[in-house]
């Protein structure tokens, strides 16, 4: 629950420092905590991919070769089920909500309840990060999570008002309940099988890639990728 917390902490201190502070950050301290923390998630996103290869030659090209095939069926069943999809729409919902909010609307508060819940709910890195805060109290990607959506919360009270840290409670609800359910249910069924480092293998790499779309650098799909978390240790079982 560390990273949960974390997370939680970052979007009501975000939001306090935006309710004292009337001007935004600087474009550039903005791109100082971005490049900040996608070089640390480079770091911790490829660190849980190698603890997940690890072992003899043999053992880390059968998780290699597992790691791939699970990600790449786990892309052509997102894309079937549409996952990214439904992120993108909830994205947009939550702009919408922006774009239509008006200083002298009595549906102000509830505007940003919900944009702030659609957004930081829906974040693939938060269903990532929560999975593994419960299997290995792996809590960096929810830390990273939670600065880049206090960034965000500066910017949303000052539009919505303090009501949009009331949506911190949703997030604690939401990734709360994945982490307890991986580390009690998930965590030792994965341990007794040997399944714990196909799991890391693939989440690393997800994890990783949160990098490249937090630097602009590549517009990558990573809800359709989710799935990919299932398939792995499916594989890892039916490949001994």
């Amino acid at each position: 629950m560390i990273g949960t917390i974390l997370n939680v902490v970052g979007i009501l201190l975000g939001g306090l420092v935006g309710l004292s502070r009337p001007r935004p950050l600087l474009a550039n301290t903005e791109s100082f905590f971005r490049v900040t923390l996608a070089a640390f998630t480079v770091f911790y996103g490829l660190q849980l991919t190698w603890r997940g290869l690890g072992g003899s030659f043999r053992e880390a090209a059968r998780q290699l070769a597992i790691t791939v095939l699970a990600m790449i069926l786990g892309r052509l069943l997102g894309k079937f089920l549409q996952l990214q999809e439904f992120s993108n729409q909830l994205g947009q919902y939550a702009r919408a909500q922006v774009e239509d909010a008006r200083p002298d609307s009595p549906e102000l508060v509830g505007r940003g309840f919900r944009a702030a819940t659609a957004l930081y709910c829906a974040a693939p890195l938060g269903i990532l990060g929560a999975l593994y805060d419960g299997l290995s109290g792996y809590f960096f990607p929810l830390a990273v999570k939670g600065v880049m959506e206090g960034l965000a919360t500066m910017g949303f009270v000052r539009v919505f008002g303090p009501g949009v840290l009331v949506a911190a409670i949703p997030v604690l609800a939401f990734q709360g309940t994945i982490t307890l359910v991986s580390n009690q249910l998930l965590l030792p069924f994965l341990e007794v099988h040997g399944l714990v480092n196909s799991l890391n293998a693939t989440g690393g790499l997800l994890i990783f890639s949160v990098a490249l779309v937090m630097l602009e650098l590549k517009r990558i799909a990573l809800a359709d990728y989710l799935p990919s978390l299932a398939l792995a240790p499916l594989l890892a079982w039916l490949w001994r």
